[in-house]
């Protein structure tokens, strides 16, 4: 890699050059990624991009008129001090918030370089562009904000709120759901069953681990191999996965820590007071995210929570 500071004024436009091809590739990959879930959005980008090739339209210009037709490839990672993306196709999907706040990073970094340039150039037309182009940058963000007014009415927010609100729960709180309450029901046989057949803390608590840990890793790589989310919109599917084994794994381990204390009786009351807790965490969580009515999603969780109880007390009795 190069220091920025040895670069000739050629090799300082042909990168400028190559910066502002990356960024117009990027912000399209922006729009074609959004383009489906948020129109209006992508509407916003794509203003974006179409100025950015503008910019690369001039800096071949005066390219052209200074060094001639041959304009060699110098890129980003060949020049010390420019921060290193990640690739948008490795990404996908992409949140909203996301993609504008890489939009901005972006923003600001080519202003900076433009700044920087435009200090080292003597041609004073060469500098005029830079000095332009940085200005330009400058006040991207102010140009995005009125693209936004202009593509982004009332309405198309409202659906693109909604459609990302959709894309969370799909991605986010359907897995982190089905692992919580996996982990919260499917433990409980095992824990008090293991509690009451030995009437031990330490061994209460070490079932109780191992059955939550074990569940996690089971529902992780099941949701992680179920299906790799380009049909269904679900996401990446080892973050799926990540998200659903740890949801069941801390589900199993929130009534497995009471055991940790060493009176019996008292490690039984806490134990349960945490299984009261958590299924009323699904119930809400149910309410909240998937529209299911409190009481048809209290009836649903505390009926399998109590069946799931009750054959690890009669197990553990036995």
């Amino acid at each position: 890699m190069k220091s920025f500071e040895s670069l000739s004024e050629r090799e300082i436009l042909a990168l400028a050059i190559s910066l502002e091809e990356e960024d117009e590739r990027v912000y399209a990959d922006f729009v074609e990624g959004m383009r489906q879930d948020f129109p209006a959005s992508a509407a916003v980008f794509d203003g974006m991009r179409q100025e950015e090739a503008g910019h690369r339209r001039r800096l071949i210009e005066l390219y052209r008129q200074k060094f001639g037709e041959h304009i060699p490839l110098i890129r980003r990672q060949d020049v010390r001090g420019f921060v290193q993306r990640k690739a948008v196709w490795l990404s996908q999907p992409m949140r909203l918030e996301e993609i504008r706040k890489q939009a901005s990073a972006i923003e600001v970094e080519t202003r900076r370089f433009y700044e920087r340039a435009s200090s080292r150039m003597q041609d004073a037309s060469i500098r005029q562009l830079l000095d332009d182009l940085a200005g330009e940058e400058r006040h991207h963000e102010q140009r995005a904000e009125e693209l936004g007014e202009e593509k982004l009415k009332p309405e198309s927010k409202k659906d693109e709120e909604e459609a990302n609100r959709r894309l969370f729960v799909l991605q986010i709180v359907q897995p982190g759901l089905a692992g919580l309450m996996d982990g919260s029901v499917s433990t409980l046989a095992p824990v008090f069953a293991a509690a009451l057949a030995t009437r031990s803390s330490w061994d209460a608590f070490v079932v109780g681990l191992a059955a939550s840990l074990g569940a996690g890793i089971s529902m992780g790589f099941a949701e992680a191999l179920s299906d790799d989310g380009t049909l269904t919109g679900r996401g990446h599917p080892w973050v799926r996965g990540l998200i659903c084994g740890a949801m069941t794994a801390l589900g199993g381990v929130g009534h497995t820590v009471p055991f940790l204390i060493h009176d019996f009786r008292i490690a039984m009351g806490f134990a349960i007071a945490v299984v009261m807790l958590e299924l009323g965490t699904i119930t809400w969580i149910r309410h909240r995210y998937m529209d299911t009515p409190i009481p048809s999603a209290a009836l649903q969780v505390g009926l399998g929570g109590a069946l799931v109880f009750v054959t690890g007390i009669l197990i553990g009795s036995s």
